[in-house]
């Protein structure tokens, strides 16, 4: 794993993927679900809700969405959300070994936070596919079924979350460490 990600922790490497990982998201922000939301009457689709669902909810949204409205989930969201866990896994993954080379924590066991978005991106596809299953079954599936594919979308949303938070506190050593060097410098031209 280590030499993987050595070879793709380059500046312009990561920040190709990161831009190109944040415009699909954007994409989907933006275009994809606001259209699938229009049929929902207000109601969160369930890539959305970090905290999970339940039968009753994805019930009540797949008859709100109406035949149209399950369509366009499946045809527009689903596709372009198929693309972004890969994207997200490998460019966050990457993000964050970039960051750890630069505290020099890249070669230790803190290289298991480049794990964190894979599991993200693992959860969302399992989640993507279990919705496909349930658009394409409504309204015959079953309480366990909607359960499982809940229990995806929450392990997604807590590897994201403890990703992120471990990301800023990261970027937060990056910061002290550069200040450190600073003044280190700057003090080093003066007692010249």
């Amino acid at each position: 794993m280590n030499k993987i990600i050595e070879r793709n922790i380059s500046g312009q490497k990561v920040l190709g993927l990161f831009i190109l990982t944040n415009l699909v998201y954007a994409f989907m922000l933006i275009i994809t679900i606001p259209n699938t939301m229009v049929f929902s009457n207000g109601m969160k689709l369930l890539d959305m809700m970090p905290t999970g669902y339940d039968f009753n909810y994805v019930n009540k949204l797949f008859s709100t969405l109406g035949n149209i409205g399950r369509e366009t989930y499946l045809t527009r969201q689903i596709p372009i959300d198929m693309i972004y866990p890969l994207l997200f896994g490998i460019s966050y993954g990457l993000v964050i070994a970039y960051f750890l080379k630069k505290i020099n924590k890249l070669n230790s066991p803190f290289i298991y936070l480049c794990i964190l978005p894979i599991i993200a991106g693992v959860a969302d596809y399992i989640e993507n596919i279990g919705i496909i299953y349930m658009l394409n079954s409504f309204p015959n599936f079953t309480e366990t079924t909607v359960n499982t594919i809940s229990m995806f979308s929450v392990i997604k949303s807590i590897s994201t979350s403890v990703f992120f938070i471990s990301l800023v506190v990261i970027l937060i050593l990056v910061g002290i460490l550069f200040f450190k060097k600073s003044i280190n410098t700057t003090l080093e031209e003066h007692s010249k």
